[in-house]
């Protein structure tokens, strides 16, 4: 794979100071042009050390306008991010449609590092790069345009390229310990890169191999190609827009076949079995929390429901049992401004709790997939990939160690008008009803087709949905807390 990057490519300084202005203009036109695009840019600068990577970014941010540009190096992971999923830091730099992203080190370098060193097999690392894969794939599902550089150097070449920086007494500090100790490893590391790029190159995010030993080819093709990449999805942006979204979707189930027809929605608890039980599981919450605290165990808990299916009412009955410094409330509403440039997942990966800490969603992540699904905001082919998607980012959750719990509350047609009606008359629940409620009800079929869909879809061995019969509160809430005690003794032992 790397014998072609080793034929001694080279550009005289005469020639690129001659292209170089030429590039800039057209590049920046581009960047000009991405500004109004519906898709963010992710270039990856990745290779062997001393080849360039930091030189190149450097470039790149000289011939772009740098204010739409941000760059991120990712070294060492820190105590925050080793308290989330792997992917955490990654999903919350992502840049915003219109805007380029660019990653000097990025999720391929764990992995490498971790395999060269001997800390993970190579099945591990396979299982790393399907992860890798998986990500990079959602990404560009959305719109993204991923371009991926790897610099190389031969082992003469990088042998004498550390020569000469550790000489220099301006730039000795470039080169590591690590770096040494790479240098002696060079073949093993090469092999294991190879493995790596023939894994991960895809047809919509290849890997572009640059021989790096000449600095002006280096930067100069590193441009080309980027320009060349960019006008190519500029160009697709703009007919995807001028054609109209299908709107088709999947064939309706009859409404009788759907599972929330066999819930019994007649259960019921009277009041002072009701508060016996909600003192004692409260009580029960705090002690287990308390410990899942100092077991570094954190909870994710996702509410879903009808309107004034009593989403909020189980919150505050939670949240009593808990430290208000180790839990966050989150109610998802339409996104913002800045939501709505980023992949829908980006704003729920940016609120992953920390090791031992609770985050409580009043809505979801699955709003692609009811909501958006219903009213016609996402099209048939973002929600059905939804489906996949959020199993997921459910999955790393819960490998990492996070207790995930989600619910859905039911009730009937009947029991959400009278609550409507309850709403209208009492002065500090009025501002629950809108006339939005009282419209999604003429979509209660297409609603409960999509909830339909959604369990079997997402309800998983790693994060199965537990589905709670609501036409009484006090049965539902106290169904919640028990499970949500439950979970944490199993997840404690």
């Amino acid at each position: 794979m790397f014998e072609v990057a080793e034929l001694g490519h080279k550009i005289s300084k005469e020639e690129y100071s001659k292209q170089v202005p030429k590039l800039r203009s057209a590049l920046l036109d581009a960047q000009e042009d991405l500004k109004e695009a519906n898709f963010p840019v992710i270039i990856l600068i990745s290779g062997l050390d001393g080849s360039g990577k930091g030189i190149t970014a450097n470039l790149l941010n000289e011939w772009f306008d740098p204010r739409h540009l941000k760059t991120f190096a990712f070294g060492e992971s820190s105590d925050e991010e080793r308290e989330r999923p792997e992917f955490w830091r990654f999903w919350r730099v992502l840049p915003a449609k219109g805007r380029i992203g660019l990653y000097v080190g990025s999720w391929y370098s764990d992995p490498l590092s971790r395999r060269a060193g001997g800390k993970i097999s190579e099945a591990e690392m396979d299982r790393c790069l399907q992860r890798i894969n998986v990500f990079e794939q959602q990404l560009i599902d959305d719109g993204a345009l991923i371009i991926k550089f790897w610099l190389h150097l031969s082992h003469k070449d990088q042998k004498e390229r550390f020569k000469t920086l550790s000489n220099n007494p301006k730039t000795a500090w470039m080169i590591t310990r690590m770096d040494k100790k790479h240098l002696k490893n060079y073949d093993q590391f090469r092999r294991i890169a190879e493995h790596s790029l023939r894994t991960t190159s895809t047809g919509k995010a290849p890997w572009m191999i640059i021989e790096a030993t000449d600095t002006y080819y280096r930067g100069f093709t590193v441009g080309q190609h980027i320009l060349a990449r960019l006008r190519a999805h500029l160009t697709k942006d703009l007919l995807c827009q001028d054609q109209p979204k299908s709107q088709e979707a999947m064939p309706a189930l009859p409404p009788k076949l759907t599972i929330l027809r066999g819930l019994d929605l007649k259960q019921q608890l009277d009041k002072d079995t009701y508060y016996k039980k909600l003192e004692t599981y409260q009580s029960k919450l705090h002690a287990l929390a308390r410990q899942a605290r100092k077991q570094k165990i954190s909870s994710v808990i996702a509410l879903e429901g009808w309107d004034a299916s009593g989403k909020g009412g189980v919150i505050r009955r939670i949240i009593p049992a808990l430290d208000a410094r180790n839990y966050q409330v989150i109610s998802i509403a339409a996104p913002t401004d800045e939501e709505q440039v980023h992949h829908y997942l980006w704003r729920f990966w940016r609120h992953i709790p920390r090791a031992g800490q609770v985050s409580i969603y009043d809505r979801s992540w699955y709003g692609r997939v009811l909501v958006e699904r219903v009213e016609g905001l996402a099209s048939p082919q973002e929600w059905l990939r939804a489906y996949a998607e959020i199993n997921n980012f459910e999955e790393q959750l819960t490998s990492h160690g996070i207790l995930l719990l989600k619910f859905w509350l039911h009730i009937d047609k009947d029991e959400q008008m009278r609550r409507f009606q309850e709403r209208e008359t009492v002065s500090f629940k009025k501002y629950k009803i809108t006339d939005e409620d009282y419209r999604n009800r003429e979509r209660w079929d297409e609603y409960e087709q999509a909830v339909n869909d959604m369990v079997e879809r997402t309800s998983t061995e790693f994060a199965p949905w537990v589905l709670i019969e609501g036409n009484q509160k006090r049965f539902a809430r106290i169904k919640i807390i028990s499970h949500y005690c439950a979970s944490l003794e199993k997840a404690l032992s």
